[in-house]
């Protein structure tokens, strides 16, 4: 099966959904009308948009390839293809900023997709495979390789960066300690007065 005769298309409404409710009178005639319309999420709008962009690469590729013929190794060299447009400086071995989070100077080593992009964008792909007809267990979006690769970019980004990607501890909650505002004491003359607490 071809999967990618099921790629949405680019028309932005597509995947709107509208719902139409209307009640008749005695007469039969409508007498109301409500169209609901619900606009796709920000992150559905990514995923087709990722979805027609990996479609094409496999158009382009040379020789053009279908989607069940694709493999971890397509979406690896995908991954490699996306670094020529990438934005963050990832520093060379050799290079003098290697390691520093905040590098006094230019230099000229490459700009490549930042590890979170890319493990957002498999992300998203992995669901859309399996959207259009993918089986789960044959998804090239969750390869062992494609694992393999995201945790070396991360490990090899963090060192090059000077970025920790260790996953911070959730603070736990403050418990809200009840300050009183005033208390009632009792003098030696048998009167009460009142004192306020700061």
């Amino acid at each position: 099966m071809d999967l990618l005769s099921s790629a949405p298309t680019n028309n932005p409404t597509s995947s709107a959904l509208t719902i139409s409710t209307s009640t008749t009178n005695g007469s039969g005639t409508n007498s109301n009308s409500a169209a609901i319309v619900t606009s796709p999420s920000r992150y559905e709008n990514q995923k087709r948009r990722d979805w027609n962009t990996f479609c094409q690469y496999l158009r382009n590729h040379r020789p053009p390839l279908s989607l069940p013929m694709c493999s971890g190794a397509h979406v690896l060299e995908f991954l490699r293809y996306l670094d020529q447009f990438g934005k963050t400086k990832i520093h060379n071995h050799g290079c003098p900023f290697f390691g520093m989070p905040n590098p006094p100077a230019p230099c000229p080593c490459p700009l490549r997709q930042a590890w979170g992009s890319l493990d957002a964008l498999i992300g998203r792909l992995r669901a859309a495979y399996e959207e259009h007809g993918g089986r789960p267990e044959a998804n090239p979006f969750g390869a062992r390789a494609v694992r393999l690769y995201l945790r070396e970019v991360r490990d090899f980004q963090s060192k090059a960066r000077g970025v920790s990607y260790d996953k911070k501890r959730k603070r736990p909650k403050a418990r809200p300690t009840p300050t009183p505002t005033s208390t009632t004491t009792t003098t030696t003359s048998g009167t009460t007065s009142s004192a306020t607490l700061s």
